[in-house]
């Protein structure tokens, strides 16, 4: 039996959030799922990600996955009032977060040395696609450019054709992951020293990792490794996609072992001696007698038969599934990852909860993403102290 659930892990902690788009707004929505009190702070008229909200709506997908669980205020930096708003919130506050442009808060007077005088226990939490410091500070960074600084473009794709990037914003949620345990290993820190910190992540560097297998050809043959598509260049074989009678087989082997299942799985028992494919260097050697083995048999299987072969079998395998099987996959949804949500603009739709399983933790119910401005009353007021008559002013004067 499962223990009873604990409160919400992060639920003492208050964050500032003014992360937008991806990056700073998957750290804070990680928080928020575990608990902590999230006021994510817009200009008003909004933060970049809800310009991309068609006309007529008021909310997106994105939006909704990346904001749920967080209060919803307004705030005008540029005002004198609004920094002094600012500034009565990090009192009370545990965590700052941005993803601006490295300074664009220092040049406002509300950066990292001016709120650490103001609050010494703030962790004040940046991320940006090169960093803080060093020669590419300044460069403007988006997801597609930083896959193009980084490399990741160089080794996507097919040999014959133009460098690809991933089909995902990697750069970004790679960047907002890091910045979420910057910010946990920071708040770990404070509990034995009382002091907060300045943590910093490069986008550029939180991707350099996912280049193991790639640096590692290069270390050993001194050569840029070409762009190989869905081959693994020699590293592997079989590996790929393999046709289906409706669709794609993505193999991985692992061990020989693997391997000698795929040859029981067809049938093919009598290659389990044959020295051409005895390890993944005589394989990869034979690779196109290896291919054909391998396609003869999934050419054979449908999806969902690949699926009880691979189990009954232990073959790491899985077909090449749209957005809309993994969106309504039965695995995710009785894991508690994957939920419905009657979200009041958007209707019922498909959130994601948190891929953080703490065991015997609670996870905050869902809430939908807030409409701009939606929680002003309820921070200004509620938690600041503000008269209703002095935040109907704040906002006739522009500042929220």
């Amino acid at each position: 039996m499962d223990p009873p659930l604990s409160k919400l892990p992060l639920a003492d902690v208050t964050v500032i959030d003014f992360g937008q788009i991806f990056q700073g707004s998957y750290a804070s929505v990680l928080m928020a799922k575990a608990g902590a009190r999230v006021i994510k702070v817009e200009p008003p008229h909004g933060e970049p990600l809800r310009q991309r909200i068609p006309p007529g709506r008021n909310s997106t997908l994105p939006f909704a996955m990346l904001n749920a669980n967080k209060l919803g205020i307004t705030l005008n930096l540029k005002t004198p009032r609004g920094r002094e708003l600012l500034f009565e919130m990090v009192r009370r506050a545990d965590v700052l977060l941005e993803n601006f442009a490295p300074g664009a808060l220092d040049a406002l007077g509300v950066g990292w040395s001016v709120l650490h005088e103001i609050n010494p226990r703030l962790i004040y939490a940046t991320g940006s696609g090169y960093g803080i410091s060093g020669p590419d500070r300044e460069a403007l960074a988006m997801d597609l450019t930083v896959q193009a600084a980084s490399g990741i473009m160089s080794i996507t794709g097919y040999p014959d054709k133009p460098p690809v990037r991933a089909g995902i914003t990697v750069a970004d949620f790679m960047g907002g992951t890091h910045l979420y345990a910057g910010i946990m290993t920071a708040l770990y820190e404070r509990q034995h020293t009382g002091e907060g910190r300045l943590v910093e992540i490069a986008m550029l560097e939180s991707v350099y990792y996912t280049l193991a297998a790639a640096l590692e050809s290069y270390s050993r043959h001194g050569k840029v490794p070409p762009r190989t598509g869905n081959d693994s260049g020699g590293s592997a074989a079989p590996y790929g996609l393999y046709p289906l009678k409706d669709g794609w087989l993505a193999i991985h082997p692992g061990t020989e072992q693997h391997w000698r299942n795929i040859l029981k799985a067809a049938g093919r028992d009598d290659l389990l001696d044959d020295p051409r494919f005895r390890t993944m260097h005589d394989r990869s050697a034979n690779l196109e007698a290896t291919n054909e083995i391998v396609t003869t048999w999934t050419s054979r299987l449908t999806k969902a038969e690949a699926v009880a072969t691979a189990r009954k079998f232990k073959i790491p395998c899985s077909p090449v599934r749209d957005v809309s099987e993994v969106m309504h996959d039965p695995h995710m949804h009785e894991r508690g990852m994957l939920e419905h949500v009657e979200h009041p603009d958007l209707g019922r739709v498909v959130l994601p909860t948190t891929p953080l399983r703490l065991h015997g933790a609670a996870i905050a119910a869902a809430q939908p993403s807030p409409r701009l401005g939606q929680h002003n009353r309820e921070v200004y007021g509620d938690w600041l102290g503000l008269s209703d008559k002095e935040i109907e002013a704040l906002r006739q004067q522009g500042v929220i």
